[in-house]
């Protein structure tokens, strides 16, 4: 058994799907000119009042309820004050000692089975802005359209051990935010950002050492590696003797290294009081009850209905509730085609691969379920085989014409004629005398050439069912 234990924390900051500012109208667009979605308030200009956006509240509300924390009905706001180039103000507004939501709890599958983390807190506060590095030759420009971007930062107890779990958490906190509709966690746009803070103690021992701060990590993958390397690292410092020192570090993606950045800040560095500018956040009941009537159902609980009670395997339901419209695709095939098994072998697998080469989501692909039905249901009366059903599907997606039309065009029906099968099969077994004597001497495995020259021969249109039983009350004669 390991000597050492290491504990992670996280810390996610979530950007709230508002499209504008926590504190003025200003868009939170991606991509935008630097420095085009700015104005007195977010610049922290003399004179400009903040005033509070109700819809990210509500997105927060939602948030803590889809966690099962504990909704406050009063929270307070609070001046961060530290100074960096990007924060134009010299502190950011965030909620510190009565947040908005405390308490809660995410269940994940972990790399031992069923495992969950502890929520701290969910607080709402403002991004700040964004120091750029790579535009300017030897120097660093800001661009401010960050900042003011609503966020909510969810904080976890540090009840995960293992970078994989962290991984594996990561993973369900992001589906879970993205079926309540709160983000759209892109984390190549910077509305999923993670930090992690490692410590290590001794098995069994309820000190631990010095924590370290893990920043800058664009990808879960990532936060895996970084932080395999630091629990390693400090378990190497501390067997040899040495002493951890609170940091925070900073992750190159491109080199897998962790460097120092600065010493780890406490809380007091901060000087937190409350902010004049803005009253206590006071919510109502009827608030708390129209947002959790807004919850959908959550991914691992219609993963489970989905086991239960249409009886797919848990990996066919776990990968068909990765995305919300991804589940809802499938489900609207299975209600349809009437046959869930096949609904999840075609949707993960010729309508997926579609999907991924198009480079289109399940919500704005072509092809819509109702379309997959009519499909199924002429596989399902034998009107086509399953090698041509493939072949209309693709046809779908690039006539944009219904499947009954494209098989009716294309000459796809299913040929069931049994005399004209019987003919394509005496046919094969005649040109092929040497292959009949070793299927006749044990060699059965050869029953696949055989249909393969009769479908060859039928230009794929022949049923292989049929086909299979022709071919062996032949070959047995």
């Amino acid at each position: 058994m390991t000597r050492w234990q290491p504990l992670v924390g996280i810390e996610v900051h979530v950007q709230l799907r508002t499209g504008r500012k926590l504190f003025c109208a200003d868009r939170a667009a991606f991509g935008a000119d630097p420095n085009t979605h700015v104005c007195p308030v977010c610049l922290g200009l003399p004179g400009a009042l903040p005033t509070l956006d109700p819809a990210a509240v509500r997105l927060a509300v939602r948030t803590g309820l889809a966690l099962g924390c504990s909704i406050h009905e009063r929270s307070v706001w609070v001046r961060k004050n530290y100074f960096y180039p990007d924060l134009p103000k010299g502190y950011q507004i965030t909620q510190f000692h009565e947040p908005l939501a405390t308490s809660g709890s995410v269940e994940f599958d972990g790399v031992d089975g069923p495992a969950t983390v502890r929520i701290r807190r969910v607080h709402m506060e403002e991004d700040a802005g964004k120091s750029v590095h790579d535009r300017l030759p030897g120097a660093t420009a800001v661009d401010l359209n960050r900042a003011g971007i609503p966020l909510v930062e969810i904080v976890t107890e540090p009840d995960l051990h293992d970078p994989a779990n962290v991984r594996l958490f990561l993973q369900s906190l992001k589906r879970v935010l993205e079926y309540t509709g709160v983000s759209d966690c892109s984390m190549e746009e910077g509305s999923l950002r993670v930090d992690a803070n490692v410590s290590i103690r001794r098995a069994g021992d309820p000190i631990r050492n010095a924590k370290t701060e893990i920043k800058n990590v664009n990808s879960f993958a990532g936060i895996e590696r970084a932080l395999e390397m630091e629990i390693t690292r400090q378990t190497e410092v501390v067997e040899a003797g040495g002493s951890i020192h609170s940091e925070t570090l900073l992750w190159d993606d491109h080199r897998s290294t962790l460097r120092s950045m600065r010493s780890k800040e406490q809380h007091h560095d901060y000087r937190y009081f409350p902010e004049p500018d803005l009253p206590p956040l006071r919510l109502t009941t009827e608030v708390f009850e129209a947002e959790r009537k807004l919850l959908p159902e959550l991914p691992r609980a219609r993963a489970a209905r989905f086991r239960d009670t249409l009886g797919l395997s848990s990996y066919d339901a776990d990968v068909l509730t990765q995305t919300a419209a991804g589940a809802d695709y499938f489900e609207e095939v299975a209600a349809g085609c009437g046959d869930s098994k096949t609904a999840a072998n075609w949707v993960m697998g010729p309508i997926q691969a579609l999907m991924k080469a198009e480079k289109a989501s399940p919500a704005d692909f072509r092809v819509r379920p109702a379309d997959i039905i009519e499909l199924l249901h002429l596989l399902e009366e034998g009107a086509i085989s399953d090698s041509a059903a493939k072949k209309v599907l693709r046809w779908m997606l690039q006539e944009s014409r219904p499947a009954a039309e494209i098989v009716s065009s294309r000459g796809l029906e299913q040929i069931r004629d049994n005399d004209q099968l019987t003919a394509w099969v005496e046919e094969v077994v005649r040109e092929h005398r040497d292959e009949v004597e070793r299927y006749r001497a044990g060699e059965t495995r050869l029953l696949g050439f055989f249909v393969g020259r009769v479908m060859r021969r039928s230009g794929g249109t022949a049923d292989p069912r049929q086909v299979n039983d022709l071919l062996r009350r032949s070959l047995s004669a």
